[in-house]
């Protein structure tokens, strides 16, 4: 299954800002399909409004679970203000994943 535009731009910016070691990017949107948003938008499948997300970075060492959340929502801040309505963050240093 490829990867639609919202998803390349999520792995483009977080590869960009954090380096990571694992980025696993799954598009959750097809299980929220008939679900009314603000807006009246409704996820439907590939509709790329539900994320979960899997990223290891050293750039997390020595951040606390809320700083690494913040990191994350503030480089994604345009996509969660639009398209995305939904993201699962689990950020963890090198040490953490392995």
């Amino acid at each position: 299954m490829s990867e639609g535009p919202v998803a390349a731009i999520i792995r483009e910016k977080l590869t960009a800002a954090l380096s990571p070691q694992r980025l696993e990017l799954e598009d959750d949107s097809w299980r929220h399909a008939g679900h009314h948003h603000e807006g009246g938008m409704d996820a439907k499948p590939g509709g790329e409004s539900h994320f979960n997300l899997v990223i290891v970075s050293p750039v997390f060492e020595g951040q606390s679970r809320v700083a690494r959340q913040r990191t994350v929502n503030a480089l994604l801040r345009p996509e969660l203000a639009g398209p995305v309505h939904a993201l699962s963050i689990k950020a963890l240093t090198p040490s953490e994943a392995s």
